[in-house]
């Protein structure tokens, strides 16, 4: 990996958006993800490259500090806010097909159920690490679900509880999708789920945080 790759990674890790932040306190006045994939860009760096070895990477490891309670959710956010600087940098090549993504990642919290805090890092994380995130929101019913991944076959599906009491519809959920589109893998995470529930309502993965569902869309996809 070239040393300027390292420091997008670094800046991505760390929260540093650009120069003018002044998140962290130790990069002030330094360049961030920012002007740094600018950089990587004008050096002629391939841009998925710049995707995979550096924003990704950066990514990836704020996520495993984050299942490691070695960071915590405002770590994570300025991670994403650093990650999205520079990301927008490449979307114009997201957009002619000259960057891929690994695929598609369909999210949403299941019927009855407003939370969403943990859906967002999901989502966050799982981006970062260069996947296509389709948010269907918070509450949403099971049609919604299914009509998602008919549109998007190939997509991956994340579904997120926090209450005991929509857990019942997550079950729904994932049976209602399995037997409309028996090849979707679907993914369940939320404070009230285990494994044991996963395993028994059909899910094709259980992840207690969001690294694990990216360590499983990585060996999936």
């Amino acid at each position: 990996m070239s040393e300027l790759l390292s420091k997008i990674a670094g800046c991505v890790e760390r929260g540093k958006i650009n120069a003018t932040s002044p998140y962290p306190p130790d990069l002030k006045g330094q360049e961030g993800a920012d002007e740094l994939t600018q950089k990587a860009l004008k050096e002629n760096i391939a841009p998925q490259q710049i995707l995979s070895e550096g924003l990704v990477i950066g990514m990836r490891n704020i996520g495993v500090k984050f299942r490691d309670n070695k960071v915590f959710v405002p770590d994570v956010l300025m991670a994403a806010k650093a990650m999205n600087a520079g990301m927008k940098h490449l979307k114009p090549f997201f957009l002619s097909g000259a960057v891929q993504r690994k695929g598609k990642f369909i999210i949403g919290t299941v019927a009855g159920d407003l939370h969403d805090i943990g859906k967002n890092l999901v989502s966050m994380i799982i981006e970062g690490a260069g996947f296509e995130v389709i948010d269907l929101g918070v509450d949403v019913p099971t049609e919604k679900f299914i009509k998602a991944v008919q549109e998007h076959p190939t997509a991956f599906l994340g579904l997120s509880a926090l209450l005991t009491t929509t857990m019942i519809n997550m079950e729904k959920t994932v049976k209602a999708v399995k037997a409309a589109a028996p090849a979707t893998k679907v993914l369940v995470g939320g404070a009230p789920l285990t494994q044991e529930f996963a395993t028994q309502i059909g899910a094709d993965s259980y992840s207690a945080d969001p690294q694990g569902a990216v360590d499983f869309l990585n060996k999936a996809a």
